[in-house]
């Protein structure tokens, strides 16, 4: 497992996408509004890449995982962790959460923010088993009924 940062000499964009494309796959038909992830191209990832701070995991020289980090007033949203299904159990979400407190911390931000689809109940307690704890149930533009919550993770300092 070998973690390292997407910057501006990073050229594996299509792998990147494959990535997550692949990693929430699983989503499709269970989720509505489809995931964001389905809309990402190339492009549309570079950009974000260029705006949020991004780490990926390899094994081997393939890509195995991936997170994005956007720094908000009082906490670090983190955004797209994927990791290929085949991948999955091995530690590799852990470690890119354990690379968000990371930066959390270096950047004096005192909590990890992420959101969740409400009918992901695997995630839920992934992500409560990871330190989470639901902070809000909240909906996607145009829906009445609650789409996805949003969880916290409180960093000790």
């Amino acid at each position: 497992m070998m973690p390292f940062r997407i910057d501006e000499s990073f050229t594996r964009w299509s792998k990147l996408l494959d990535l997550i494309l692949v990693s929430f796959a699983y989503m499709e038909g269970r989720i509505d509004p489809p995931s964001s992830a389905t809309r990402l191209t190339m492009e549309s990832l570079a950009e974000k890449a260029k705006a949020e701070i991004v780490y990926a995991i390899e094994n081997k020289g393939q890509l195995t995982g991936c997170i994005f980090l956007r720094p908000e007033k009082d906490c670090l949203y983190v955004g797209k962790l994927a990791v290929l299904p085949s991948a999955q159990g091995k530690g590799i979400g852990r470690r890119l959460l354990e690379i968000a407190e990371e930066t959390a911390r270096e950047r004096g931000l005192q909590a990890l923010r992420l959101e969740t689809r409400i009918e992901l109940l695997g995630n839920h307690a992934t992500f409560a088993a990871w330190g989470f704890e639901k902070t809000a149930e909240k909906s996607h533009p145009g829906f009445t009924r609650v789409t996805f919550i949003e969880m916290r993770k409180a960093l000790a300092g």
